[in-house]
């Protein structure tokens, strides 16, 4: 076989990051940086962020060929003050708009839905055009300034204040008693006591309660498109949905969405997807048995079927023929019509992971197989909520270049950040699982099962791994941030960290679903 030469990042695409780098710089750096700004790791008291942006700065100006000159603040510099996270979010869309990208045609015989109210935002196809159109005041401020932890001060461009971190709690060696309990009013904005009890022991971050108004209109909305465009569910299942709250879930994790269409492109795919989940695999319906036929053709709403004439109208019709095909077509066609052509095949590669791992933890339980606590997290790594964070930045009216999210860098962070959040959904839904037909797999009891603990020994030790992996998380973010010290990247970096968030305070609020067990 010939040699392929130099890979894409190696030769033609390595220049043009390294001129979005270079033009991107001036823009990014703050003003505000010190004269002389220690060494990263150094122990000046009050300069952990600055050490970071420093860091950044060095690093990239390596990288692109540019001197390092740092520039010297006024005598005195008050810090701004954190974003409004309840006013309009038009200037998010307004501060990245470029040249509309019009999405591929939908097969033909599909019907596309209705166009949105509002055209979105699309974003700029380089790097330095993304650089250039966002700044700190405009796209940067728009998203909430999150509770701190470990790396997270490096995924901000600009000094503010910043609200005091929740100092993380230990997990509990012994059964604490209820004032040792992590204080839900912890934070601006944190949830109440009557909505829920966080676990004990597990690391996150409080989020300000979602906006009621955007969170009615989009339950309100996700209910007409359950019931009169895809007939998604029979009136005994009524109840499930509303005690699902989707529309407080996406509010939630998606605080700068510029409008509500942009809301409903996730939340229809979040529904779609519960609704796989459900009826192929789990509490409506689903089982093991042929699962890989139905997921496969499933699919195909996705990433749809390339076939000849004769065979193409069969192929249409069956993704009517029932609720969860339905509901992928229609979200996706809906996603489409809002996301650029990279971020639409990204979502169908992120599903194709998820589906990949349906099908491993079916064929444990065709076989009645424990794994071993690393397979677990392998099949946890692929089943399990990617898809959402990694839409983040189509539900943000941006996007993120497909140059930068393909960097390793980047999918280790977008990998820790799924395999956190599911652990948070395998923790808070312990109990319900525990109470279904069956053996049903989770992080706590192949714990308890593979290493010989109690129920109890077991859960706590899962705490800890979500920990952990949230702990990797962080710095992974904070790294790669340092590293691509471009707006896009930092937005798009806090918009994941922003949709763990969210996810956590849906899970420990949806009191409708989940309870905690009694181990404490």
């Amino acid at each position: 076989m010939p040699d392929p030469g130099p890979s894409p990042l190696q030769s033609s695409r390595q220049p043009s990051l390294q001129s979005a780098l270079q033009s991107a710089l001036p823009s990014v750096l703050p003003s505000t940086l010190p004269s002389v700004v220690p060494e990263p790791g150094s122990s000046a008291p009050g300069t952990s962020g600055l050490d970071v942006l420093a860091s950044a700065y060095r690093r990239a100006a390596a990288l692109a060929g540019a001197s390092l000159v740092l520039p010297v603040p006024p005598p005195e510099v008050a810090a701004p003050a954190p974003a409004d996270v309840s006013a309009p979010a038009e200037a998010v869309a307004s501060a990245a708009a470029p040249a509309s990208v019009t999405a591929p045609p939908a097969p033909v015989g599909v019907p596309e839905p209705p166009a949105p109210a509002t055209a979105p935002a699309t974003a700029s196809a380089t790097a330095s055009a993304t650089a250039s159109a966002t700044g700190p005041a405009s796209a940067l401020g728009r998203v909430p300034i999150r509770p701190g932890g470990l790396g997270t001060s490096g995924l901000f461009l600009t000094l503010r204040e910043t609200p005091a971190a929740p100092a993380a709690p230990a997990a509990p060696a012994a059964s604490p008693a209820p004032a040792e309990l992590p204080d839900p009013e912890a934070g601006p904005g944190a949830p109440s006591q009557a909505d829920g009890i966080p676990i004990p022991g597990l690391y996150f971050h409080p989020v300000p309660e979602p906006d009621p108004a955007r969170v009615a209109e989009v339950s309100r909305r996700i209910k007409d498109w359950a019931v009169d465009e895809v007939a998604l569910y029979p009136p005994e299942w009524e109840d499930q949905f509303d005690g699902f709250s989707v529309g407080r879930y996406m509010v939630a994790c998606h605080p700068d969405a510029p409008t509500v269409d942009h809301l409903m492109v996730a939340t229809r795919l979040m529904v779609a997807e519960n609704v796989v989940d459900d009826c192929y695999c789990e509490d409506h319906g689903g089982s093991p048995v042929g699962l890989g036929g139905r997921l496969l053709l499933a699919h195909t709403a996705l990433d749809a079927l390339h076939t000849t004439k004769e065979y193409g109208p069969a192929w249409l019709d069956s993704l009517q023929s029932d609720a969860p095909r339905r509901a992928y077509t229609s979200a996706m066609q809906y996603f489409a019509r809002q996301a650029t052509p990279s971020q639409t095949d990204r979502f169908r590669h992120d599903m194709a992971r998820l589906h990949m791992g349906y099908l491993a933890e079916a064929a444990w339980a065709e076989t009645d197989y424990v794994p071993e606590v690393y397979e677990y997290l392998a099949m946890r790594q692929f089943n399990n909520f990617r898809p959402c964070p990694t839409i983040t930045d189509t539900v943000g009216g941006y996007e993120l270049p497909a140059d930068l999210h393909a960097q390793p860098g980047l999918q280790r962070v977008i990998a820790l950040a799924g395999n956190a959040t599911t652990i948070v959904n395998d923790l808070y839904s312990y109990t319900k699982e525990l109470k279904s037909p069956g053996k049903h797999l989770n992080l706590p009891v192949v714990i308890s099962e593979r290493e010989r603990l109690s129920d109890r020994e077991g859960y706590l030790k899962a705490v800890e791994v979500h920990n952990e992996l949230m702990h990797e998380f962080e710095a992974a973010s904070a790294e790669f941030a340092a590293a691509v010290p471009l707006p896009t990247v930092q937005r798009f970096l806090r918009g994941v960290a922003v949709w763990l968030d969210g996810n956590h305070y849906w899970h420990m609020t949806n009191t409708y679903r989940y309870s905690l067990p009694d181990f404490w």
